[in-house]
């Protein structure tokens, strides 16, 4: 995008998709609709990618651009160091510097996605390691000029905090008690510094955010005491279980953590309960876009357009296109159960999370293996008996082809060189592998 604003009413448009929980003052759209404004969200480089649960805060910042405004993605350098006790009902367990560096570095790409960092125009992203001041910050110093401005009184009343003051076996230590003085000065640092005066972040960071406010406006060199804050509410699914946990682990922004067709997958298989919401907050297709797909899924709900819609914009954003368009093959082949097509890579990619046996490719010489006696050592059959029903009833395939009682699996099976895929239904998969 250009400096052009796409969207200007930013509250507005973070309201009808249900991204707006609260803000510190109502004087905000206006305040937003006079100039342009620099804002910025915080994200904790505590692994070496993002989730999807930190894709809440950064498409708040890829709107804020979008409406004409400065966006900083703030990665957390120096607060990593320490660890924000939002939503923890433990002491976290402290990592490296290095560590800490390493991740940094590591997700700086990921905002790219979603902010243009190329335009000439004063709504040019960046991106801010806090480390760069926070490192610098002498002790005497930050109690002297930093936290002679916060009652300990008010801290304490902190959700987070008293939360954990309130449990003798866990309780919370000075480290991440302090986390709260060190955010509200990264807001102070980045009004003196950049001229932000906007902070976006979840719902529990509504108090850390109002400490940031306040010291900007105790602080006797702020100049404008401008200072905002707004927040998303902690959104969840419909069920209300959380976003981005699955049997297998948290949904990754990388490739290396979570495959581009694992991430296809899981928004391809949103519930229609679901898929409204997603649309709104992980997609920037227009309202008249997503009203058009939410009357698709009560008309026409087995056709699931709004799911495929859902996981393509998605995908694409974070993976590119030509991963998307991969993923979208192997989803079709696998509904299809033609797997032959797909090359060693994808293959992998597909089967990652299914059952899966070794056996000795020796067993494949000859006349092969029978299977009717191999299925019973996977997940598809629980005997012979059962085994033969299968068969019998043409529900077992082989890499994608029917098979018959009779059926005997050898070399010119192998998919790959290694792997042989199973199907029983539509459903079941089961991945064999032989060396």
């Amino acid at each position: 995008m250009t400096g052009r604003a796409i969207h200007p009413d930013y509250i507005g448009e973070l309201r009808w998709r249900g991204l707006l929980h609260q803000t510190t003052s109502d004087e905000i759209p206006a305040y937003l609709a006079s100039a342009a404004r620099t804002g910025y969200a915080g994200f904790d480089p505590t692994a070496d990618s993002l989730t999807i649960g930190n894709l809440i805060p950064m498409m708040m910042l890829a709107h804020f651009q979008r409406a004409g405004h400065r966006p900083i993605a703030l990665v957390g350098g120096g607060t990593g160091l320490i660890g924000d006790p939002s939503g923890k009902s433990a002491e976290r367990q402290l990592q490296t510097a290095e560590r800490i560096e390493a991740n940094v570095a590591s997700i700086k790409g990921i905002f790219a996605r979603v902010m243009d960092f190329d335009t000439t125009g004063p709504s040019r992203a960046a991106v801010i390691d806090n480390s760069e001041w926070l490192c610098k910050l002498g002790f005497v110093e930050v109690l002297r000029d930093v936290g002679k401005h916060f009652s300990v009184n008010m801290m304490i009343q902190k959700e987070s905090v008293a939360a954990r003051l309130n449990t003798r076996e866990q309780g919370i230590s000075y480290t991440e008690f302090s986390y709260m003085i060190l955010q509200a000065y990264d807001f102070l640092h980045l009004h003196r510094q950049h001229g932000c005066t906007v902070q976006c972040g979840g719902s529990d960071q509504f108090g850390n955010i109002v400490a940031g406010i306040d010291l900007i406006r105790r602080d006797a060199h702020g100049g404008d005491a401008h200072a905002y804050g707004i927040t998303a509410p902690l959104v969840m699914k419909a069920d209300g279980g959380k976003i981005g946990k699955t049997e297998s682990g948290a949904i990754w922004l990388s490739a290396h953590r979570t495959s581009p067709f694992a991430f296809h997958q899981f928004w391809l298989n949103a519930s229609d309960a679901d898929v409204p919401n997603f649309l709104r907050w992980y997609t920037f297709l227009d309202r008249d876009t997503i009203e058009q797909l939410d009357q698709a899924t009560r008309d026409r709900p087995n056709e699931r357009a709004a799911q495929k819609t859902l996981a393509r914009e998605v995908t694409r954003t974070h993976h590119g296109e030509a991963e998307m368009a991969r993923a979208e093959a192997a989803a079709q082949a696998l509904f299809s159960g033609e797997v032959r097509a797909l090359d060693g890579h994808l293959l992998g990619e597909v089967f990652a999370e299914v059952p899966r046996t070794q056996h000795p490719l020796t067993s494949l010489d000859g006349a092969g293996a029978s299977l009717l006696d191999l299925l019973p050592q996977t997940s598809l059959a629980t005997s012979k008996r059962e085994a033969r029903e299968f068969l019998q009833a043409g529900a077992v395939s082989v890499n994608g082809e029917k098979a018959g009682l009779d059926r005997a699996l050898t070399k010119t099976d192998l998919l790959h060189g290694g792997r042989i895929v199973l199907r029983r239904g539509k459903k079941q998969w089961h991945a064999t592998e032989w060396a």
